[in-house]
């Protein structure tokens, strides 16, 4: 609690008046012929009343001294003396010494506690309109209003705060509050190095040339710095620290949640869009299913009514196999979007590993007959619980994928291989091409990545082939991966477990 100079002066003309107050009734006591002692007990209700309306129970001892005094100088003989005949007045005085010493530490402790609480309801009531109008503030300039309005009412200074945008970067400038109560912009000196010093301080205060900064941290990350000025951060006592900490719990609390909001709307506005994505994508598949089949028949026609030597046949063929070409990305296409409209749905039986490569080989090389393709397979029946129609596209989508990076005398390798102790089968498809980037072997199967190199065939796909492979094995609780080979090409791996449910 501040002691100034004017309140010592109050204090003591108070104590002084009610000390000369108790000496007048003193006199008409004794002019109405009353005992001594009612005149001691007056004093003794002075010095108490002293203790009540003075601040610290220095004013009550100093009123006690005093009216001891007056007493003997005016009430005791031999009066106006300050002599003592009377040895009981020593006694006297002692109990009003001790007296007036616990009633007016009584006194003084009550009304500091009473001040003391109501400061905190103040406090309370502050932090309390500060947290609702965090509550409702809607943006960051919003938040950075409200604690710096608040907590320059409570601390008596010009507080002011930086805030982090939606990227977790500095802003250039920084809120502060006037002394006529408007806020103002001011620029930061250094945002980049300010950013750096207060990510990197793992202290609760970073005083610095002109403010003290309090960090504030959310779940994860800094959201903010609160700025209290120098001169102000020096003297702060324990309660108004307590106040500065209660305000930095409900910004962050308020920050995190204008995130948390920020984060929902995007993720709400990308499913919105993935939706729409979705449906264009599947309307513009099955448009484009129908006529490219009639593409495929006419062209498959033509080359049935002509010769092989024939330039007509050359043309009707490659008609044929672009159509074909576009035909497998439309179905990829349309596995696309029915894999993220819905969980995938397996319907798993036991079925023999080479019937599916091979019904793999059929689709295949329907599509390109000039490939040939190298086959390892174990002699022994292989039997594994799968969706054999689903595990036929993702090998054959592996198939294309390897012959679009691979030159036509260049091998291409179906490899399985049993893992009993792994209980899982492991097929790979291996091609001579011109390998993966080191870069992107942990992208490949990302939506719509493609690499940038040169690729063997003209025709580049989109980049969905790989995403759909990778749903489908997972589906199964199996793993895909990508590799390079040592020699030269790439290498793409799933596994299947030997075991598992039907569904």
């Amino acid at each position: 609690m501040k002691t100034t100079a004017v309140s010592v002066i109050k204090n003591l003309f108070v104590a002084f008046i009610l000390t000369v107050t108790a000496t007048v009734i003193g006199f008409i006591f004794r002019y109405w012929n009353l005992q001594e002692t009612n005149i001691v007990i007056i004093y003794i209700l002075f010095v108490l009343l002293t203790a009540r309306f003075t601040s610290g129970y220095v004013y009550g001892i100093a009123a006690t001294v005093q009216s001891f005094l007056l007493f003997n100088w005016f009430f005791t003989e031999p009066y106006y003396s300050l002599k003592i005949n009377d040895p009981t007045l020593i006694l006297t005085a002692v109990i009003m010494f001790i007296t007036a010493t616990i009633t007016s530490a009584l006194t003084s402790k009550v009304k500091e506690t009473a001040l003391i609480a109501q400061e905190k309801e103040a406090e309370s009531n502050a932090l309390y309109q500060m947290t609702n109008h965090l509550t409702d503030a809607t943006t960051y300039d919003k938040i950075a209003s409200v604690i710096v309005k608040t907590l320059s009412r409570i601390l008596e200074c010009n507080v002011a705060f930086v805030c982090f945008d939606e990227t977790g970067t500095t802003v250039s400038c920084f809120i502060q509050q006037k002394g006529d109560g408007t806020q103002i912009h001011r620029k930061l000196e250094d945002p980049v190095e300010f950013q750096k010093r207060m990510r990197n301080s793992h202290i609760s205060v970073d005083a610095g040339m002109e403010f003290y900064d309090y960090p504030i941290y959310g779940r994860t990350s800094l959201l903010a710095v609160l700025r209290i000025p120098k001169e102000y951060g020096e003297k702060l006592n324990a309660a108004q620290k307590r106040i500065i900490h209660a305000a930095m719990e409900s910004t962050s609390l308020a920050l995190d949640r204008l995130s948390s909001f920020h984060e929902q709307a995007k993720s709400r506005e990308e499913a919105v869009q993935e939706r729409y994505r979705g449906n264009l994508l599947r309307a513009i598949s099955h448009d484009l299913r129908t006529p490219l089949s009639g593409i495929m028949g006419n062209s498959e026609m033509l080359m049935g009514m002509s010769k092989k030597e024939d330039q007509k046949y050359e043309l009707a063929k490659d008609i044929y196999e672009d159509a074909d070409w576009l035909h497998g990305l439309v179905e990829n296409i349309l596995s696309l979007t029915r894999f993220q409209d819905q969980p995938l749905s397996l319907k798993k039986e036991t079925e023999a590993v080479e019937e599916v490569v091979g019904a793999a080989l059929v689709v295949f090389q329907k599509r390109m007959p000039d490939r040939e393709i190298d086959v390892e397979i174990p002699d022994t029946l292989l039997l594994v619980p799968m969706d054999a129609r689903l595990i036929t596209q993702v090998l054959v989508n592996l198939l294309d994928n390897a012959a679009k990076h691979t030159a036509k005398e260049q091998e291409i390798k179906i490899n399985v291989v049993v893992k009993e102790e792994q209980n899982i089968v492991e097929i790979s498809v291996l091609d001579r091409g011109c390998g993966i980037p080191q870069a992107a072997l942990s992208k490949v199967f990302q939506m719509f990545y493609t690499t940038s190199r040169k690729e063997a065939s003209s025709k580049k796909g989109i980049g969905i082939g790989l995403p759909i492979c990778q749903s489908i094995v997972e589906a199964h609780g199996g793993k895909i991966w990508a590799e390079n080979r040592t020699n030269g090409g790439a290498k793409f791996t799933f596994t299947l477990p030997l075991e598992g449910e039907e569904k």
